[in-house]
C-alpha cells in the first residue's frame, strides 16, 4: 500500500504574498534548456508517473471561470477526463465538483475571517465500480486548531486504498504545483488526522484509510539524512513536516550542481537560503565564473569548492583571498586566466588544492598551509611553488614541464613525502639527484614512464615505495641504487625490457612486482616480510631464490625457460608453477620434508612436461595436482595428510604409490601402461582404476572403501581372481571389508575362483560383470547373498542354465536390478526369468535377439507358474480366483531396445504387473502387435518401430507415449489413446500414415493431450 499526500490550494484562490516566499528546491535539480523551460529529468518524471498511476496529476490550477479544472504545463483534456473518470464513463461526482467548489469558495469569503485559514477534506469516487459517498464533507478549522495539531507527535497519514475491481477513493488535502513559490499555509499539515472532518463516512471506511506512523521530527531527521538532494525534494512535497525536515540546512551543507543548469539568480536564492552551507559543487554548469563570484560572496563559511568545464578569469583568483574558510579547491578541465599572464593562487588556509587537466601559461602557487597539491594533466610549461608544508605532489603527464621547472617545484618543498612525476618524460637522473637532496621526507616515488631516468648515480635512502613501471633506462646496474634503499617496501619493476637481473637484500621489502620483462633471467630475494611476489611473462627468467619467512603464495605461472627454483619460505602454503616446462625432478627435494617449505599445503605443476620421476614425502602437503604431466613414469607419495591428487593426462605412468595418504577418492585416470600399483589411505571410500590394463601388482589396503572401479583392466585377476595366491587374495579382502560397489567391467581375466573370495565383501550390492567371458555364475551366487544390482551386459558365454538359481532357487534373495543386455539367452529362459522372479523391479533385456515375444498372457505355461493343483481349482471356481491369489510383481522398468526379433508385447491385467510405471521397446523393428493394461504405467515408448500395426493400452495413469517413426495409421493410435485419460504428451513424428491434419482429431479422442509432436510443428 502506497502512502501518498498532496498540496492543493482552493481551485481559483488567489495566492497572498508573504515576505517568507520559498522557493522549492526541485527547481534547481532540473535540466534545463538554452531557453530556461525546465527539462523534467528522471527524478521529476518518475514523482509524475507515480502521481498519474493513482488517477491525477499533482498540478491543479482553477481555469477562473469556475467551469472546471485544467491541467498544468501540456497536460490535455482528455488526460484530465482519465484522471476523474477513469473507466470512460461520465461521473456524476466529477460533474458536480466545479459546483462544489464554487459553493466552497463562497462560504469561505462569507464565514471565514481572512487571518483563518479553511481546510478542506475532499473525498472524491472516481467512479470505478464503488459505492459513491452520501455526502462531501468540509470542516473549517481555525488557526488555533491548527497550532495545537502541530504538537501531536503521533500524526495520521490517509493511505489510498486502491483497489481496481471495485472503488478508488481519494482524498485531496491541498494540491500546489512544486513549481510555484508557497508558504507555509498553503501546505498541509502532517499532523491533522481529518477524522472530524469526515463525520458522514463510515467510520470503519476511515479506519481502514488510516495509517499511524510515529515519526518525530527528530526520527525523521535521522531518515533524511540518508536521501540524496533529489530525493529531499521529492520528500518536500508530501506535507508541510516533510518539507520543513527535507529543507533543514542540515541537509544542504554541500550544495551539489554538477552537471545542472541552474541560473545565476536561482543560484543566489539557494545561497540565501543557506548560507550555512560549507561546500560547493558546480562543475559542468553553464557560466561558472558568476556563479562562483557569488559563492564566494554569499557563503562565508565555504571550506570545499568544486568547479570547472569553462574559463575562471583573474578575478576569480583575486577574490579567492576573501574566502577565509576554504581548505579545499578543485578545478578540472577549464582555462585559467588570460593567456597572457601568470595566473597566481594564493591562500592562507587552503590545504588542498587539486588542478586537473587545466590549461595556464603560468602558474604561481602560495599557500603556506597546503598539504595535498595535484597539477595532473594540465598544459602548463612552469610552475612555481610556495607551499613549505606541502606533503604530497601530482604533476603525472605535465607533458609541457621541463625537467629544471620539475627541479625547481620540487626541491621548493622540503617536507614533501609523496610524488608523482610518471608520464613526465623530461625528467633526468639530475633532476632525482637534487630530489634526494632537498626531500629528505620523501617516502613514495613514481617516476613510471620516464625513459631518461636510470638510477645508477642516484641514492634515495629514504624510499618506501618506488615504482618504476616502463623505465626504459632501468638495468641490472641501477638494482644497486636500489639495493641502498634499506627502507623500500615496494618495488614495481613492470616492463623495464632491459633489466637481466635482480638482487636485493632488503629486510623491509614486502612486495615487488615483475611482469613483462623480456630480458630476465635471475630473481634472488632475502626479506624477512616479503609476502608478495608477483612474476608473469618473463620468457627468458631462469632461476629464482626467494627467502623469506612471510610469504605463503607463490604463483609463477607460464615460466617456461625456470630450470632452478631455490625456496626458504618456512610460511609458504601456496605454490603454483603452472606450465613451467622447463623444471625437473629436481623440484621435488624443494617442496620435501627437507626442503626449505615446511608448512606446504598446495602445490600446483600441471603441464610440466619435463617430468619423468616424482616424489614427495610431506607432512603438511594436502592437494597436489600433476594434470598434463604426461612424461612422469613413476610416482611416489607419502603425505598422510593429502586430501586431493590429480593426475588427468598422466597416461605413460607406470609405478605408483601413495604410502601413506589422507586420500578419500582416488581416480588415476587412464593409465594404460600403469603396473605396479601400491595404496595405503586409512580414509579412502573410493578408487576408479579404469584403463589400468596392464596392472599387474597391486596391494590396497582401504579399510573404508565402498567402491572399486576395476573396468578394462585386463589382468585385475592380481586383485580378485585365480591366479591370485589364497594368502594375498584373503588379505586384499579383508583389508577392505566395507566395499558395496564393484565394477570388473571388460575385465576378461575374471574367473569363478576369484569371484569366490567376493564372499568376505559382506556389504557388496553392486557387482558388475559386462563384457566378461563368464560362464558359470555359481560363484556369485555363493558369494553375494546380499547383491542388489548385478550387471551383466554382453556376457555371451552364460549358458541358458546359468540364472535358473535365481528364478528356480533362492539364490540372490534381495536382488532388484538385473542387466541381461546384447546376451545369448534363449526365449524360454528369458519368460521363465520374468515369470519366476517377481521380486525384481528392473530389468533390461537389450539388443537380445533370441527374444522373440514378451507374452505374460496365462494361456503361456511357462508365464504361468502356477501348479497343477492351481489350474484344476482355477478351473472349477473360475479363473479369477486364481488371480486374486497370485502375488504382484514388484517390477518398475522394463527396457527392450533394439531387440530385432520381438514380434508381439502381451501384457494383460492378469501378469499382476501392478507397480509397472516404465517399458521401452523402441528400435524394435519387427514389433507388429503391443496388448498391455497396467492400471500404474506412465512412460510407454514405441519408437522406430516400423512394423507396429495394432495398438491397444488400457493404461489410465499413461503420461508420455512415443510412436516415432511408426507405421501405426491414425485410427489406430486414436483408438488406443481413448482410455489413456490423464496422456499429456504424444509423438508422432515421421509416422507416414498420421496426417499432421488430423492432430484436432486426436486432442478429441484423449482431451487430457498438452503437447502433440508432429512431422511439421509441436501443436
Amino acid at each position: 500500500m502506497r502512502i501518498c499526500c498532496f498540496r492543493f490550494s482552493f481551485f481559483g484562490e488567489e495566492e497572498e504574498e508573504s515576505d517568507s516566499v520559498i522557493v522549492c528546491n526541485l527547481c534547481y535539480f532540473c535540466r534545463r534548456n538554452k531557453e530556461g523551460n525546465c527539462l523534467l529529468g528522471n527524478a521529476i518524471e518518475d514523482m509524475d508517473n507515480n502521481d498519474s498511476e493513482l488517477g491525477f496529476w499533482a498540478n491543479f490550477h482553477s481555469d477562473g471561470s469556475g467551469s472546471g479544472l485544467r491541467v498544468d504545463g501540456e497536460r490535455a483534456n482528455e488526460e484530465t477526463t482519465e484522471m476523474f473518470d477513469l473507466d470512460g464513463e461520465s461521473n456524476k461526482e466529477s460533474e458536480d465538483l466545479p459546483l462544489w467548489l464554487n459553493e466552497v469558495k463562497t462560504q469561505r469569503a462569507d464565514g471565514a475571517s481572512g487571518s483563518q485559514e479553511l481546510k478542506v477534506d475532499v473525498s472524491l469516487n472516481l467512479g470505478l465500480g464503488g459505492d459513491p459517498s452520501s455526502s462531501t464533507t468540509m470542516v473549517a478549522t481555525g488557526r488555533d486548531s491548527s497550532d495545537r495539531d502541530l504538537q501531536n507527535k503521533r500524526p495520521k497519514v490517509h493511505s489510498f486504498s486502491l483497489d481496481w475491481g471495485t472503488q478508488f477513493l481519494n482524498e485531496f488535502h491541498y494540491l500546489h504545483p512544486h513549481h510555484y513559490k508557497f508558504d507555509d499555509g498553503d501546505l498541509p499539515d502532517s499532523t491533522i488526522s481529518g477524522v472530524d472532518a469526515t463525520n458522514n463516512i463510515d467510520a470503519d471506511r476511515m479506519d481502514d484509510m488510516e495509517v499511524r506512523m510515529d515519526l518525530t521530527d527528530d526520527l525523521l531527521h535521522m531518515v533524511f539524512s540518508f536521501l540524496e538532494h533529489i530525493d529531499l525534494c521529492r520528500a518536500a512535497r508530501v506535507c508541510r513536516q516533510w518539507r520543513d525536515a527535507s529543507s533543514h540546512e542540515d541537509f544542504w551543507r554541500y550544495l551539489n550542481f554538477e552537471n545542472r543548469y541552474i541560473s545565476v539568480q536561482q543560484f543566489e536564492d539557494m545561497c540565501h537560503r543557506y548560507p550555512n552551507a560549507t561546500g560547493v559543487n558546480i562543475y559542468g554548469t553553464p557560466a561558472i565564473h558568476p556563479l562562483v563570484m557569488t559563492a564566494i560572496s554569499s557563503l562565508r563559511n565555504l571550506e570545499i569548492l568544486t568547479l570547472g568545464k569553462g574559463q575562471l578569469g583573474e578575478t576569480f583568483f583575486q577574490s579567492l583571498t576573501d574566502c577565509h574558510m576554504l581548505k579545499s579547491l578543485t578545478i578540472n578541465d577549464a582555462t585559467l586566466g588570460n593567456g597572457i599572464q601568470e595566473t597566481p593562487i594564493h591562500h592562507e588556509r587552503l590545504h588542498d588544492l587539486q588542478i586537473v587537466k587545466c590549461r595556464v601559461v603560468r602558474i604561481s602557487i602560495r599557500c603556506p598551509l597546503l598539504e595535498t597539491l595535484s597539477l595532473k594533466r594540465s598544459s602548463m610549461p612552469h610552475a612555481v611553488l610556495n607551499c613549505p608544508l606541502l606533503r604530497e605532489l601530482d604533476i603525472a603527464s605535465c607533458h609541457k614541464l621541463s625537467d629544471a621547472a620539475i627541479r625547481s617545484a620540487v626541491t621548493s618543498c622540503p617536507l614533501l613525502e609523496s610524488l608523482d612525476m610518471s608520464n613526465c618524460s623530461c625528467v633526468s637522473d639530475e633532476t632525482l639527484q637534487g630530489i634526494a637532496q632537498h626531500c629528505v621526507h620523501l617516502r613514495i616515488l613514481d617516476a613510471s614512464y620516464c625513459p631518461n631516468i636510470s638510477l645508477e648515480s642516484v641514492r634515495l635512502n629514504m624510499l618506501t615505495v618506488l615504482k618504476l613501471h616502463s623505465c626504459e633506462g632501468i638495468t641490472s646496474a641501477s638494482m644497486v641504487a636500489i639495493a641502498s634503499s634499506s627502507l623500500l617496501e615496494v618495488l614495481e619493476l613492470d616492463n623495464c625490457s632491459l633489466l637481466t637481473s635482480v638482487s636485493l637484500d632488503l629486510q623491509r621489502l614486502k612486495n615487488i612486482r615483475l611482469v613483462h620483462c623480456r630480458k630476465f633471467v635471475d630473481l634472488n630475494l632475502r626479506s624477512n616480510v616479503l609476502s608478495s611476489i608477483t612474476v608473469s611473462n618473463c620468457p627468458s627468467l631462469q632461476r629464482i631464490s626467494i627467502t623469506s619467512n612471510a610469504l605463503k603464495k607463490l604463483v609463477l605461472q607460464k615460466q617456461e625457460s625456470l630450470t632452478t627454483l631455490a625456496l626458504q619460505c618456512h610460511s609458504l602454503q601456496e605454490v603454483d608453477l603452472t606450465e613451467c616446462e622447463s623444471l625437473t625432478n629436481s623440484i621435488c627435494e624443494v617442496f620435501g620434508s627437507g626442503g626449505g617449505c615446511t608448512m606446504l599445503r598446495s602445490l600446483v605443476l600441471d603441464n610440466c612436461e619435463r617430468l619423468t620421476t616424482v616424489s614427495f614425502h610431506s607432512t603438511s602437503l594436502v592437494s597436489l595436482s600433476l594434470g598434463g604431466c604426461r612424461a612422469i613414469t613413476s610416482l611416489e607419495l607419502e603425505c598422510p595428510y593429502l586430501e586431493h591428487v590429480s593426475l588427468d593426462g598422466c597416461d605413460h605412468l607406470e609405478k605408483a604409490s601413495f604410502s601413506p595418504v589422507g586420500l578419500k577418492s582416488l581416480n588415476m585416470g587412464i593409465c594404460p601402461k600403469l603396473n605396479a600399483l601400491h595404496v595405503e589411505a586409512p580414509l579412502m571410500v573410493s578408487l576408479e582404476l579404469k584403463g589400468c590394463g596392464v596392472l599387474s601388482e597391486a596391494y590396497i589396503y582401504c579399510p573404508l572403501l565402498t567402491t572399486l572401479d576395476a573396468s578394462f583392466c585386463r589382468r585385475v585377476y592380481v586383485i580378485i581372481t585365480i591366479q591370485l595366491k589364497d594368502d594375498f587374495l584373503s588379505a586384499t579382502a579383508s583389508s577392505c571389508p566395507l566395499i558395496d560397489t564393484l565394477v570388473l567391467m571388460s575385465c576378461p581375466s575374471v574367473g569363478p575362483d576369484g569371484l569366490s573370495s567376493l564372499r568376505c565383501l559382506l556389504n557388496l550390492t553392486y557387482l558388475d560383470l559386462s563384457y566378461t567371458f563368464l560362464v558359470n555364475l555359481q560363484p556369485v551366487f555363493d558369494s553375494c547373498l546380499y547383491l542388489k544390482v548385478l550387471k551383466l551386459q554382453a556376457c555371451k558365454y552364460l549358458s541358458d542354465t546359468s540364472l535358473e538359481p535365481i528364478y528356480k532357487g533362492s539364490a540372490l534373495p534381495a536382488l532388484c536390478e538385473l542387466d541381461l543386455s546384447y546376451g545369448m539367452l534363449c526365449q524360454s529362459s528369458i519368460e521363465e526369468l520374468l515369470a519366476g522372479c517377481r521380486h525384481l523391479t528392473h530389468v533390461s533385456l537389450n539388443g537380445c535377439i533370441n527374444m522373440h515375444d514378451l507374452d505374460w498372457g496365462f494361456h503361456r505355461n511357462g508365464l504361468s507358474n502356477v501348479s497343477s493343483s492351481c489350474e484344476l481349482f482355477a478351473g472349477s471356481f473360475g479363473e479369477n480366483v486364481l488371480h486374486e491369489h497370485e502375488p504382484k510383481r514388484l517390477l518398475q522398468n522394463l527396457n527392450c531396445v533394439g531387440c530385432p526379433n520381438i514380434k508381439k508385447v502381451v501384457i494383460p491385467s492378469t501378469a499382476r504387473c501392478v507397480h509397472l510405471s516404465s517399458l521401452n521397446l523402441s528400435l524394435s523393428s519387427n514389433l507388429k502387435e503391443v496388448d498391455i493394461s497396467c492400471c500404474n504405467l506412465l512412460f510407454l515408448n514405441l519408437s522406430n518401430c516400423n512394423s507396429l500395426e495394432i495398438l491397444k493400452l488400457d493404461c489410465p495413469r499413461l503420461t508420455t507415449l512415443f510412436l516415432q517413426s511408426c507405421s501405426i495409421d491414425e485410427e489406430a493410435v486414436e483408438t488406443a489413446i481413448t482410455h489413456c485419460n490423464v496422456l499429456e504428451t504424444l509423438d508422432v513424428r515421421f509416422c507416414p500414415k498420421i496426417s499432421p491434419m488430423s492432430m484436432g482429431t486426436l486432442r478429441v479422442a484423449c482431451p487430457s493431450l498438452k503437447r502433440i509432436f508432429s512431422s511439421l510443428a509441436t501443436i
